[in-house]
């Protein structure tokens, strides 16, 4: 009963994290324990709930994933939709293991990963995070300054008024108010929808795209690295730190997990429907033209809309650009703030006026402020960083992921919410696949003339052997466990899983790594400090022009 009365006592970081849960639908008590036994009562509730999951998910379709979208319609068509839906359960798998990270532990990741992996991992992840999500609010700055150009505004006043804006709808002092402003940027991503009614799409063609792959004739090197643009877009490190913190901040805990769970669920299918839009509008707008295939950017889309569908379908697509910009914008910086005020201990939270955690505002400014700057700088390598935002983000994904699934099946950290043996099969494949992905982008756009078709066959050998091994050891792990003693069993059955908090980090236990983890660790430092090496050269030559 000591262990149960101590693991009711959180470790979260901000005392702001703890009290009432204040949505942009209302409020729900901080010890409120009544059953929502109606529908409508549970409708209720879910709509205060959610939001973490539907915000970040939405924002991950940012500039970069409206012109992926865009471009794999313009120039593939419809081909490319069944793509999306494979994307469903990698985006709720992955999410869902961060809500239970975030409501069960009441501290954000970067901290967990400092805590449990030690000082490097921990540097590595907050340093990484900084750099990737800074040049990432570049290309959202260059998204506004497209979609605004269609209306004929200059950048030198769209790139500040946006800047202002986001700074401000996020200087409240009000959980509720920037929640409130992050779902009317939400329902302007619908906008997708009558876009795509637009073009007149043929429902035979869209649903049969949808539920069988196919890449029809159109297959090539080309083809490949656009659909594993399309993964890319929609797994990104940031979404980890944003949604763990973004759900401590909210105040939720263990006792809405159900709710937060169906939030992300929404969030997943939301996104995917606005992708599939983008998609089906310039997949039909564009066919039998002379503009498929020739997709440029997310301004040429516009105006190419413009010329096949109409003045109204130009300024939707930039709208929604715009839109896009702004939300992705909001998420990004804010999972920067959140990550730095979790690491260095200051107040961070959305809870709190600006004086009251004058750190946590200052660091989300400075960064809108200075990357919105570079945007405007004359003969600013613009397409350099668009293409390393790229890169990086596909060369630390694979850190990302390990460092997610070794949380989740940490038990000092999760107690009871430890990861089951199916859902560490089925996040195996999932993360296996993800890094093989950014293993082949990160190296076709080092080396844009390697043969990506024998890269590729011989990462799906490396995956295969990677994966089999894997199973094997979680098989061997979990029978590890059904073997534990029956006193042991009898403890974790005590504890009520919806009570369980993380206990204060001083208080656990330091995680004893065994010799194939302290292998694998070094093998992952290795290959980042290469990556990245062959990164930054990249980024040099392509800066001089050679």
């Amino acid at each position: 009963m000591q262990n149960q009365a101590r693991n009711l006592s959180p470790a979260v970081l901000d005392q702001a994290h703890v009290g009432d849960i204040h949505g942009a639908f209302g409020t729900v008590g901080q010890h409120d324990t009544a059953q929502r036994k109606s529908w409508l009562a549970r409708l209720r509730t879910l709509l205060v709930i959610m939001g973490p999951g539907l915000i970040v998910m939405v924002g991950d379709n940012d500039a970069g994933g409206v012109a992926t979208y865009a471009q794999a319609g313009q120039n593939y068509g419809t081909h490319l939709l069944w793509v999306l839906l494979l994307l469903i359960p990698v985006l709720i798998v992955n999410q869902e293991m961060v809500v239970r990270l975030g409501l069960v532990t009441g501290v954000g990741h970067a901290k967990l990963i400092f805590e449990r992996f030690g000082r490097f991992w921990g540097a590595f992840s907050v340093g990484d995070l900084l750099f990737v999500n800074f040049l990432t609010l570049v290309t959202e700055f260059i998204g506004v300054d497209l979609a605004m150009s269609y209306f004929g505004v200059s950048p030198y006043v769209s790139v500040p008024i946006a800047a202002v804006l986001l700074i401000a709808s996020t200087l409240t002092g009000s959980f509720r108010r920037w929640e409130t402003v992050m779902y009317l940027f939400i329902a302007v991503n619908f906008l997708a929808i009558p876009l795509a009614v637009m073009s007149h799409p043929v429902a035979g063609t869209v649903i049969h795209n949808f539920l069988v792959p196919g890449v029809g004739s159109h297959f090539d090197s080309n083809m490949m690295l656009l659909i594993i643009s399309m993964v890319g877009t929609t797994v990104a490190p940031w979404q980890l730190f944003f949604q763990q913190s973004n759900v401590i901040d909210k105040r939720l805990t263990p006792r809405w997990m159900a709710y937060e769970r169906t939030d992300t669920v929404i969030g997943s299918f939301v996104v995917i429907i606005g992708a599939a839009a983008l998609i089906i509008a310039t997949g039909f707008a564009f066919h039998h033209t002379h503009l498929a295939g020739a997709f440029v950017d997310g301004g040429a889309v516009a105006r190419g809309l413009h010329t096949t569908l109409g003045s109204f379908a130009g300024a939707s697509f930039a709208i929604i650009l715009l839109n896009a910009s702004l939300i992705g914008a909001a998420a990004v910086t804010l999972s920067t703030s959140y990550a730095i005020g979790d690491t260095f201990g200051i107040k961070h939270s959305l809870h709190r006026k600006v004086s009251d955690a004058p750190g946590f505002y200052i660091s989300y400014a400075l960064m809108v402020l200075i990357a919105g700057g570079i945007v405007l700088v004359p003969h600013a390598p613009l397409g350099v960083i668009t293409t390393a935002v790229q890169a990086l983000a596909g060369i630390l994904l694979p850190s990302a992921t390990v460092f997610l699934l070794l949380l989740c099946n940490d038990k000092e950290v999760l107690g009871p919410w430890v990861n089951k043996l199916w859902l560490n099969i089925v996040s195996s494949i999932i993360v296996g696949v993800l890094v093989m992905l950014s293993f082949i982008l990160a190296a076709q756009t080092l080396f844009p003339a390697m043969n990506i078709g024998a890269f590729m066959e011989a990462m799906l050998i490396v995956f295969a052997a990677g994966l089999l091994v894997s199973i094997i050891m979680l098989v061997r792990q979990q029978r590890k466990i059904d073997r534990t003693p029956a006193s042991a069993e009898a403890d974790r059955v005590l504890i009520d899983p919806r009570m369980w908090r993380m206990p204060p980090l001083q208080q656990l236990s330091k995680p004893v790594w065994s010799k194939t983890r302290k292998f694998g660790m070094l093998t992952l430092r290795a290959y980042l400090f290469i990556a990245v090496l062959m990164m930054i050269v990249k980024a040099i030559q392509l800066a001089l022009g050679m």
